[in-house]
């Protein structure tokens, strides 16, 4: 776990040796500037976890440099303490206004201000890590909503289910690219064991409840297909993954797959890290040598 950052901002660094040697000894990283350019030079390299900043300082007054750190994206969330020797009612409202979490007077008491600046930086621990499982919430709700969504086109058979009039009530993302691949009407499959068309060949199943004719289900079979997606199920993917697998494998990158299955970027990057979690493998192009055999790319 990396150590926590404090930037202290004081035009007198030295007098504040004995908080800085007391954040240290707690496993603080201590930064220092004596100004607000400076502050923000030190911004521009690294992200504190917590500022100290002086108010009465040359130049640019601690209350302008507060101002102007919270309108950087680096510091809009940066906690901020104003250290002070002015205890005034109007300078606290003041420094609040400004942006700051806390307001603490000099001659500090060390005890007292690093109890402060370790309450704050647990508070802030626990907003990223709060972050986190709300991202991967987020991530697993969009999954799962993405799995319900997708649970016809995601079944690993061509299945067409028809109504009397023989047209479609339920058929799969792969029923649908066979009817389109063989230029065949539903309807016209109801009444055929194979289909042929362009040098390829459609078989077709037929299955009927007993005693009903309201519905028909076919399943259809390409002969001599090469392998697709359901190739990739014996590696222990789900359905959606070994989709996402698959057009990997046809050199797609994640935004051009989730446009192809029409899921967002952000769920094919979830599919991906459970794709190379569950296969073992590093990285993109690991996977592509892994199904390069099984699906004959190239």
């Amino acid at each position: 776990m990396s150590k926590p950052i404090v930037l202290v901002v004081d035009d007198t660094p030295a007098a504040l040796g004995v908080v800085c040697d007391a954040l240290r000894a707690r496993g603080v990283r201590v930064l220092l500037a004596e100004n607000g350019a400076a502050a923000r030079a030190v911004l521009a390299r690294v992200t504190p976890d917590l500022v100290l900043l002086d108010v009465m300082m040359p130049g640019e007054d601690g209350f302008t440099v507060c101002t102007a750190l919270k309108a950087e994206p680096a510091g809009r969330d940066l906690p901020v303490i104003f250290l002070t020797a002015v205890d005034a009612p109007d300078q606290k409202v003041r420094a609040f206004a400004a942006g700051a979490v806390d307001y603490v007077t000099k001659p500090v008491h060390v005890a007292e201000l690093v109890a402060r600046v370790g309450a704050q930086l647990e508070l802030r621990d626990a907003h990223r890590k709060l972050e986190a499982q709300n991202a991967e919430l987020e991530a697993e709700v969009a999954l799962r909503l993405d799995a319900e969504a997708q649970l016809a086109s995601s079944l690993d058979r061509a299945v067409i289910v028809l109504n009397r009039a023989g047209e479609i009530v339920f058929a799969t993302r792969l029923a649908h690219g066979l009817l389109a691949k063989f230029e065949v009407a539903p309807a016209r499959l109801a009444a055929v064991d194979r289909h042929e068309h362009g040098g390829g060949a459609l078989r077709v199943r037929h299955f009927t409840e007993p005693g009903r004719d309201d519905t028909t289900m076919l399943v259809l079979e390409e002969e001599q297909a090469e392998p697709g997606p359901a190739a990739l199920l014996q590696f222990g993917l789900t359905p959606r993954q070994a989709e996402v697998a698959y057009w990997v494998a046809q050199g797609k990158t994640n935004p051009e797959i989730a446009v192809i299955l029409g899921a967002s970027p952000r769920t094919i990057d979830k599919h991906m890290e459970r794709i190379l979690a569950r296969l073992e493998v590093e990285n993109r192009a690991s996977l592509i040598v892994r199904m390069t055999g099984l699906l004959r790319v190239g």
